[in-house]
Parts: C-alpha cells; structure tokens; sequence
C-alpha cells in the first residue's frame, strides 16, 4: 500500500511543493516560502491531508508574515476563514459519511475517486474535474488500486437555521 519513509508519511505521491508569496518591509513583492508543504498528517482511514494554508478573517489579512499553513487545521475552518488543503487518498479506502457547514471548492487533481451522497448517489470525479460542494452529506470512496489526490478549499459558510 503507501510506502511510509523515515517521517511515518505515506508516500506514493510526491510530496506537494508550496510558493508563497507576500511583501517585504517597502511593499516588493517576494517569494516568502518555496519548498514542501510542512504541514501533513496521516488521518482516519489512512488519508495523508496536507494544509496548504488558511484564515480565520474575511477579508483574509495578506500583509502578515506568518506561516498559515502550520496551524492546528479542525475541520472546519474557523468562524469568517478557510482552509486549503490537499487529501491523497490510498486505493479500495471508503471513507465515513460526514458534512459541514462549509461551501467547498474540490478538484480531482490525480486519479479517481467517487463521492457518496446520502441517498446512495454515487458522482465520479476523474483527474481534471472541479466540484462545487455546499454542505452536503457525503464520503469519498477510492474503489481504484491507485490513490488519488484531491484539493479542498474550505470556506466557513452560513448552517441551515
């Protein structure tokens, strides 16, 4: 299955590089990081999810020089943030069925992978396709023997009153 290095990090993917940009003390622009992706966590089911970056305002404040991207990540994000993250998921992994009161921006960046909806429907995502997801009740299921890797951008959203 995964491949685990010295770090316990499965490791079939390559590891995701993360540029960041931000500005120097007199307003340049400049590259502040350029390297892997530090935050990566095995979690549940044997899903590696690695934390890009994240807020915890709108608008975001985009003059800081913190790394967003090493916070404690809960899902959801934080009241008024977000959270972009990236899930590579193992192959025959079924994930549990779950939802938040987030509106999610999800591409299938490698592979396939399927999501279940509540009432069994079942939508194909393939290498390429974007979904819209607005808090719905679903899992992610890989049926392939390969994994597949997904990137989420989570935005803290209004919960049905």
């Amino acid at each position: 299955l995964w491949d685990l290095p010295e770090d316990g990090a499965p490791q079939r993917l390559p590891p995701i590089r993360r540029i960041v940009t931000t500005h120097d003390s007199n307003g340049k622009a400049i590259v502040m990081m350029d390297g892997p992706a530090p935050r990566r966590e095995l979690r549940g089911r044997g899903n590696l999810s690695t934390l890009i970056w994240g807020t915890d305002q709108t608008p975001a404040d985009i003059w800081s020089d913190e790394d967003f991207g090493i916070r404690n990540s809960d899902i959801p994000p934080p009241p008024m943030g977000s959270w972009f993250r990236i899930i590579d998921y193992p192959g025959h992994m079924t994930g549990r069925m779950h939802r938040t009161d987030t509106l999610d921006y999800i591409v299938c960046m490698h592979g396939e992978i399927d999501m279940e909806l509540d009432d069994g429907v079942m939508v194909h995502m393939s290498e390429g396709d974007v979904m819209i997801q607005q808090g719905t009740n679903h899992s992610w299921i890989n049926n392939g023997d390969e994994p597949c890797r997904v990137a989420f951008m989570l935005i803290d959203g209004k919960p049905q009153s």
